[in-house]
């Protein structure tokens, strides 16, 4: 069994499934992949059970009735996967965003490197991201700066959904008190997992666009994180954070 589990959302990603999962599969290091469906009416879940045949004990799928938010779903990958023996929790989208031979460098940095969370992180070495738009690029950006003078979180890319976690941060972390489904559940993962005294290293990766199906991306989920971070820190004033 491999120690190392992907956790791949998905909401109508039939352009991007296969292809994403033949080029994990073809990486040198051992991984599992879940699948977290959220009843895409494309045709996504079937194409990756068609698929469970050649990658048998390898490739998992969880289907659920509808979208229920991109935290609730990371969130059911975490306790699918604490419930077996995973060492190593991976976030990744499914669309390319995130390049797959990546996976190896943050496993790396959690594995050899002292790291319990490695981010794959668009902003420690400039700004590294191909095919936004600048309006986007700028939300994303400030949106960071913004988290890192809030929660004084040492961190750049606080937004970065490219993820992995050693098993036990996940085990310390309460996902009953995780008060984001939106994307700013990203934000407060890490800020939980840094309130905890967790080592976080922050991997350089080069971040590109989808070029296939379309973006869940919107404006709201950056002004939730707005309004989110500010509330967030505040009640962390009055919370002890031990492991």
């Amino acid at each position: 069994m491999s120690e190392s589990l992907i956790i791949i959302p998905t909401y109508n990603e039939k352009e991007n499934i296969e292809n994403i999962i033949r080029r994990v599969f073809s990486l040198e290091k051992d991984f599992h992949i879940l699948v977290i469906e959220d009843g895409s009416p494309d045709g996504t879940a079937n194409i990756v059970k068609s698929l469970q045949t050649e990658f048998k004990g390898n490739l998992y799928i969880e289907e659920r009735s509808g979208k229920l938010g991109l935290g609730t779903a990371y969130i059911h990958g975490f306790k699918w996967a604490l419930q077996r023996d995973y060492q190593f929790i991976f976030e990744m989208d499914a669309d390319f965003s995130h390049n797959p031979d990546d996976l190896i460098r943050l496993y790396d940095a959690c594995a050899n490197d002292g790291g319990e969370m490695a981010i794959g992180s668009r902003y420690v070495s400039g700004v590294n991201i191909i095919n936004w738009p600048m309006s986007r690029l700028l939300m994303s950006f400030f949106a960071s700066k913004y988290v890192k003078f809030i929660t004084r979180m040492p961190i750049h890319d606080a937004t970065a959904g490219f993820k992995c976690y050693k098993r036990t941060v996940l085990e310390t972390i309460n996902f009953k008190k995780i008060q984001f489904v939106g994307y700013a559940f990203q934000i407060e993962m890490k800020f939980k997992a840094w309130k905890y005294g967790f080592n976080i290293i922050e991997v350089p990766v080069i971040f590109t666009d989808r070029t296939e199906g379309e973006s869940k991306m919107s404006g709201g989920i950056f002004r939730e994180a707005v309004l989110g971070v500010i509330q967030m820190t505040v009640k962390s004033w009055f919370r002890k954070f031990n492991k």
